[in-house]
């Protein structure tokens, strides 16, 4: 019941915001590869697991997201309201459906620097998720093919099933506008410290309280693996997953030695 009316309260922001019944897309998942219903679902989820979890009494030291979940995070942490939070994710996520689709992105098993050393142009680093899993994005061919050089080199890879090129310059159409949605928002210091995907460290007042962050946050690389060794330098050793899988609790694990790492769903 918690759950439920946490993510009734989700999505009666974001419903007419969207034009569809969130609560049907998920139960169905009609729809949900489309970015521009992804984020949304995502967003929907997470706030409500969280919701579900600190009513039974889990007070987290920090949160942090990857990629749209620390939108999430930011939430939760009180940054922005519910409200506002639900303009941001229907804005980020409607912007980026109306993009024009193509490119592609690649997991490929390399550290950044080797990447970073193979990188051409027309390719971003996308994501850095662990000490040897990194993806890349942007234009289709180069991406494709750098993840044959490291196929060659015996190296797992692994194209991802997505409608756009995220984090990479196939998103600057969308920047400018979504810039003006966020400057058009209430911004507060967090009741929770948040881990910066753009730093991976603990985000300033300054820093997470400025529109301008959250359009960085749209095209540049998600650092979670500096995220996770953050959260292990300030002496955290537990992470709960709050979200639809336990893609992060893997990722966790393979950055430090002997983390305890929960996914709430699978």
């Amino acid at each position: 019941p918690v759950f439920a009316e946490a993510f009734g309260a989700v999505a009666a922001e974001l419903d007419p915001l969207l034009g569809v019944s969130l609560a049907e897309v998920v139960e169905s998942g009609r729809g949900l590869e489309q970015t521009g219903l992804t984020q949304p679902a995502l967003f929907a989820v997470e706030v409500a697991l969280f919701r579900l979890f600190e009513s039974w009494g889990v007070r987290p030291d920090f949160v942090s997201g990857h990629s749209i979940g620390e939108l999430s995070a930011a939430h939760v942490a009180g940054v922005l309201s519910l409200a506002d939070a639900a303009v941001l994710v229907a804005a980020r996520a409607r912007l980026m459906q109306a993009l024009p689709s193509g490119g592609a992105m690649v997991a490929v098993q390399a550290s950044e620097e080797e990447v970073l050393a193979a990188l051409s142009v027309g390719v971003s680093v996308a994501a850095v998720n662990g000490p040897s899993s990194v993806v890349v994005s942007g234009d289709e061919a180069p991406v494709l093919a750098l993840g044959e050089l490291f196929a060659e080199r015996g190296r797992r890879t692994r194209r991802l099933r997505v409608s756009h090129a995220f984090h990479s310059a196939h998103m600057d159409g969308m920047l400018e506008e979504f810039g003006a949605v966020a400057a058009s928002l209430s911004f507060s210091a967090p009741r929770i410290p948040v881990v910066s995907n753009l730093t991976g460290r603990v985000a300033t007042v300054q820093e997470i309280t400025d529109p301008r962050y959250w359009v960085r946050h749209v095209r540049e690389a998600v650092r979670f693996a500096d995220v996770v060794r953050e959260l292990d330098a300030n002496g955290v050793t537990t992470f709960v997953e709050l979200g639809p899988d336990g893609t992060l609790s893997a990722l966790v694990q393979e950055t430090l030695t002997d983390p305890v790492a929960v996914p709430a769903l699978r």
